[in-house]
């Protein structure tokens, strides 16, 4: 008699036991236990085990998870979300920081905010950068010309890859930092004396050096690199950022103003129309290492949003996946669509984090969000009587009723154009991913981009 029979008569038996067992017990429920007995039967002769394989049964699918999602792609490039946990606070000058930071501590400086962003690996906070470069480099590979003593076999990316990654991070870093220095003085008072500002004055010296010596030594490994074009490169995203900061109308403590909105033919009774295919694809289509043009751009909502934030993250963490591809001697078409996978992922949390204040139908007391946020600029489109109220914010963001701002934005087609723009950029990175062949690494990349629109 053959295994399968004797499994088979086993099965039967096992059913049989079952369903006189049930009938005892459930003798008195009558015809209603039918149905019942038929599906444990069913499954008992499926998984060949009765009641006790009711645990492999399958489970639904589990919504995407931000956290999840990074935590696995980290288990395949073999390297931890953030450069900031070893190298960094364990050397002596980050521990020096340290220190006088925490002289800081019950003062209202704005470097300790950037700090507990930076430490707490939450959903509001991509600390992922380098992540995405190595996972990047891996999903593409390298060129078989690159010698082997290159190579981190172990993760599939390398060596220089992995330097590139940390120095996107330390770049990325130093920017949040400095924007923590806060002016003391407006510019008709510029050059008295500062009085009792002592915490302030202490808090933008720590932030000066502290984002000063990230710079400086991402600078110093970017040399180490010794590759001239993608030192012109990742340079290139550096003057990205600090022209980020000047763009644009600016109350004193230079917190970006959106722009009065312009006239548009397109103008409708239900806003604007949409922006034409290609518009905001600053620096696709050109060198992108050229600076890029104002031309057009502000009080058009979806062109000054795309630039700011071109400009202020998408150009690093766009040039830094084209960096990756270049270091594994790729294709030059390929390095230009490393790029737009880059700047469209990062427009494309930008869009999260600016639907984020406005899932809430109340503001919370003291709250503040970004006035050059998607939703606004779409809502200054649409009602630029609004712009009245952000005229009040020339001398100090602190001046303008957010409250009220919130309530108007909310009432418009704001959050829900972003939502589109959100789905817009999301959908061009995955669709540079869709022309990759299918690995770990990608797979990864795309659960972190469908992680996204569950934040």
């Amino acid at each position: 008699m053959s295994l399968a029979r004797i499994y088979g008569m086993q099965t039967l038996l096992r059913t049989a036991r079952l369903r006189k067992s049930v009938v005892k017990v459930c003798g008195a429920s009558g015809p209603s236990a039918l149905p019942w007995l038929e599906s444990v039967s069913r499954r008992s002769i499926l998984t060949g085990g009765g009641a006790s394989h009711e645990k492999l049964a399958p489970k639904p699918v589990p919504k995407h998870d931000w956290n999840r999602a990074v935590s696995e792609a980290e288990k395949i490039v073999g390297y931890p979300t953030s450069f900031l946990s070893l190298r960094w606070l364990l050397s002596d000058e980050i521990a020096n920081v340290a220190l006088h930071l925490r002289k800081l501590v019950g003062s209202n400086h704005p470097l300790l905010r950037t700090a507990k962003m930076l430490i707490f690996n939450g959903k509001n906070n991509m600390q992922a950068w380098g992540l995405i470069v190595l996972l990047v480099s891996k999903a593409v590979g390298h060129a078989p010309t690159v010698p082997d003593l290159e190579q981190d076999k172990s993760a599939g990316v390398l060596q220089s890859q992995r330097g590139l990654a940390e120095i996107t991070e330390m770049i990325r870093t130093a920017q949040l930092v400095h924007q923590g220095l806060v002016n003391l003085q407006s510019l008709d008072e510029a050059g008295n004396e500062l009085g009792s500002d002592s915490d302030t004055i202490f808090g933008n010296k720590i932030a000066l050096l502290s984002g000063d010596y990230l710079l400086g030594n991402a600078c110093l490994q970017l040399a180490g690199l010794r590759n001239q074009p993608l030192i012109e490169l990742i340079s290139s995203a550096v003057r990205d950022l600090a022209e980020s900061n000047f763009i644009g109308e600016r109350d004193q403590q230079n917190n970006p103003l959106p722009s009065c909105p312009l006239d548009c033919p397109g103008m409708a009774a239900g806003g604007r129309d949409s922006e034409p295919e290609g518009a905001v694809n600053f620096g696709d289509l050109v060198n992108n290492t050229q600076p890029l043009s104002l031309e057009g751009v502000m009080g058009n909502p979806e062109r000054e949003w795309a630039l700011r934030h071109i400009l202020g993250a998408g150009s690093l963490l766009g040039k830094s996946c084209q960096g990756a591809m270049m270091l594994a001697e790729q294709s030059e078409a390929l390095q230009r669509r490393g790029y737009m996978f880059g700047k469209h992922l990062s427009l494309a949390w930008q869009a999260c984090i600016d639907l984020e204040p406005f899932g809430c139908d109340h503001l919370p007391p003291g709250v503040r969000f970004s006035l050059v946020s998607a939703p606004v600029l779409f809502h200054l489109a649409h009602d630029p009587s609004l712009y009245e109220e952000i005229q009040k914010g020339r001398e100090s963001v602190d001046n303008i009723d957010f409250v009220k701002v919130h309530a108007a934005v909310l009432k418009g087609p704001g959050p829900e154009r972003t939502r589109i723009l959100q789905k817009k950029h999301s959908e061009a990175a995955l669709e540079v991913l869709n022309d990759l062949p299918p690995s770990d690494a990608r797979t990864a990349l795309q659960n972190i981009i469908l992680a996204m629109q569950d934040i």
